[in-house]
């Protein structure tokens, strides 16, 4: 018999609520509350989440965020920033002493993948997992886009889905980035450059690093529909079913406290 996960479709949410939301479920999937989960979401307003541990000040232009009424977050997981736009964004909640979970974060990686190997497959695209060789993160971007790790998707050699993962208290988040189209000029007025020129040329590289389904597709393909691929995608990659889990209001009021408490707060997003 196949194992039943919850589905979340949290529709668009601020960039604070979607992080709070990815929290709450770790909080109750700990405590037996709920199974196993796979969320799907958007982003409204847009949002630059930056990893754990990245440093804003000096990277991160604050003033092109809010330019273009984007929010910052930091997320709980590591790595560099995305940013969330045009995006369907995936959240898999799991605890790490699950019987198909790998104790290595590099092989859980493998696993929750072949989700979205299987998604993108649904959508006509031909996809493989990145084996990177070599030592990454040389060229010192703040932008996650720049280059794939171990077994993020990758469609001609150029990143087409980014994910991050963290392990807190005996449970597994796994969030990750499925970009529908991308913006360059929005996406690169969020970092900071040593001048213009070096900015240009980082611009016109990150299209040989980076793609969207609607580039790789020449067509266009809305969240929706997206969303139904991948769906279906990790029903078939992990081997599952899922059953719609929909949020009381007490347990939204729980989302909306920790969104306030902690990812609204200046004092987590900026002060690292």
């Amino acid at each position: 018999m196949m194992e039943t996960w919850y589905y979340v479709d949290s529709g668009y949410c601020t960039p604070a609520v979607n992080m709070a939301l990815d929290e709450a479920l770790m909080n109750w999937h700990r405590d037996k509350k709920i199974p196993p989960v796979l969320r799907f979401y958007g982003w409204d307003p847009a949002g630059l989440s930056v990893g754990y541990f990245q440093k804003v000040e000096g990277r991160i232009d604050l003033d092109g965020i809010r330019r273009h009424g984007f929010e910052l977050v930091r997320r709980q997981t590591g790595g560099r920033a995305v940013l969330h736009d045009k995006e369907l964004t995936y959240s898999v909640i799991v605890s790490e002493d699950h019987p198909e979970m790998p104790p290595s974060v590099k092989d859980a990686y493998l696993v929750i993948s072949k989700g979205l190997l299987e998604g993108f497959r649904n959508l006509g695209i031909h996809a493989d997992f990145a084996v990177p060789e070599g030592k990454l993160g040389t060229t010192g971007s703040a932008v996650c886009f720049e280059e794939p790790s171990w077994y993020e998707l990758i469609v001609d050699g150029k990143k087409a889905a980014g994910s991050a993962q963290t392990r807190k208290r005996g449970i597994i988040l796994q969030h990750g980035s499925i970009p529908i189209d991308v913006d360059d000029e929005k996406l690169f007025d969020m970092f900071i450059y040593k001048n213009d020129r070096v900015k240009e040329r980082a611009k016109r590289a990150f299209s040989d690093k980076a793609v969207a389904i609607n580039t790789i597709l020449d067509g266009e393909v809305s969240f929706e529909d997206t969303k139904t691929a991948f769906e279906q995608g990790f029903k078939k990659g992990l081997g599952i079913n899922f059953e719609p889990f929909n949020l009381t209001s007490d347990q939204w009021d729980e989302v909306y406290k920790i969104a306030e408490t902690r990812y609204n707060n200046d004092d987590w997003n900026y002060a690292r």
